[in-house]
């Protein structure tokens, strides 16, 4: 029966374990914990690929459980009744360890289902999701789990997996392997940090293969052709998703147009435009705000202008947009007084109106009262002190400006104004 080649090196010993010396090193906590055979309930989250599987597979071997593997994508509660049923039998003599993938799919009862067996240490549940399990996990597995983050694959670790399944598959077939300059490199650098998909891709490549005698030439175009966009995790519902846009916008406000290109690029490479167009947009006017204010409509114009060519042209506006605002002054200025804003007013403070900010029309002809409103345009400057906050917030002070020209200019401008 047809295996594929990346179960065929599936790793046997912690050792054998790419990429992860942060939680499986030497003297790491995860690698302390499966060398002591006391094993606690345990949640693997990280990208597919990296090595939740195999882990718990290897856990299994040392420490003599039985290992019973359930995908919650498609596992019922029928299923987990299933092997509870199991339990002080013959068929696990030292407890069950349950290694449920995907848990983020299972719904609250389907949780709960397990929780008085890994209470009473008869289950011993690994779950692994590709999602942030404070998001996806309910607390109360949560609260008797213990967290283990496993990274995306280095380029360097890939390598590493690659040139093993190379001369794997070289001695299964009797072919010497005589890959092209750059072609296992790319491999390494475009299955996106997933060692499966690296896998993958060599077998296909030694499978497509066309040798001559017993050289079997891995080109660079066959590398590009087989690993296409595997490099790229951003499906829309996912944490990758979010950690790009994350990324996008981060990189806008830290003025760093090279990582904001970067972000970008991915982005617009899944198919996300539209995400990105707005986390532009709301980056020129949270991000540069009033330090340039002008910014705001030039970026909503490439914005506009993106979404009518549509890609690839899209890219040249948006890039003009991205690297325009990575470089231009930053102020948070205003974004930060609108929100203190919001705070009073969700207290309740400011409730009701001064008399001569009132609407005039608002009085009837019978009961028209004097407002005793300023009009502005009639004093020096254009200004007049009055009050215009309600009297319980009539000292709060919101905006502060920014340490940028254009606002420092406004302040000495209106400082002169006011008599300050």
């Amino acid at each position: 029966m047809y295996q594929p080649l990346a179960e065929l090196l599936r790793p046997q010993t912690l050792d054998e374990v790419y990429g992860q010396e942060h939680i499986l090193g030497p003297n790491a906590v995860l690698r302390r914990l499966i060398d002591s055979g006391n094993i606690p309930n345990m949640i693997f989250y990280g990208p597919s690929g990296t090595g939740k599987t195999t882990v718990a597979n290897i856990i299994a071997k040392q420490t003599k459980r039985t290992l019973y593997k359930l995908n919650a994508t498609t596992a019922s509660t029928a299923d987990i009744k299933e092997i509870v049923a199991q339990l002080d039998t013959f068929m696990a003599p030292n407890g069950i360890l349950l290694y449920l993938d995907e848990i983020q799919s299972f719904n609250k009862k389907q949780q709960q289902s397990l929780l008085e067996h890994i209470e009473n240490g008869k289950i011993t549940l690994i779950a692994s999701t590709t999602e942030n399990p404070y998001f996806y996990v309910f607390n109360a597995i949560l609260s008797r789990s213990t967290i283990f983050e496993f990274k995306q694959i280095s380029a360097s670790a890939a390598l590493q997996a690659i040139r093993r399944a190379v001369a794997f598959l070289e001695q299964r077939t009797g072919l010497k392997a005589q890959p092209e300059d750059g072609a296992l490199e790319y491999i390494a650098g475009s299955c996106g940090g997933d060692i499966r998909k690296a896998m993958n891709a060599v077998e296909v490549m030694f499978s497509a293969g066309q040798p001559a005698g017993d050289i079997l030439p891995l080109t660079l175009e066959d590398a590009k052709a087989v690993t296409q966009k595997s490099a790229l995790r951003a499906d829309r519902d996912g944490d990758n998703y979010y950690d790009l846009l994350s990324g996008l916008q981060k990189s806008l406000r830290g003025s760093d147009p090279d990582a904001a290109c970067h972000y970008l690029a991915r982005l617009l490479e899944e198919g996300q435009m539209q995400s990105a167009c707005r986390r532009i947009m709301v980056t020129a006017c949270e991000d540069v705000g009033l330090a340039y204010p002008q910014i705001i409509p030039i970026v909503k114009s490439c914005v506009d202008a993106a979404l009518m060519l549509g890609m690839p042209e899209a890219r040249i506006p948006l890039a003009d947009a991205a690297v325009l605002i990575a470089t231009s002054p930053k102020s948070n200025s205003a974004y930060l007084a609108m929100d203190a804003a919001l705070r009073d007013v969700k207290k309740g403070k400011g409730r009701g109106f001064l008399r001569h900010l009132q609407n005039v029309h608002a009085d009837s002809y019978t009961m028209e009262r004097e407002q005793g409103y300023l009009y502005p345009h009639d004093y020096p400057n254009h200004w007049v002190k009055q009050q215009y906050l309600p009297d319980d917030i009539r000292d709060a002070a919101y905006y502060k400006y920014g340490q940028n020209k254009l606002e420092q200019t406004a302040k000495q401008y209106w400082d002169s104004v006011k008599g300050k």
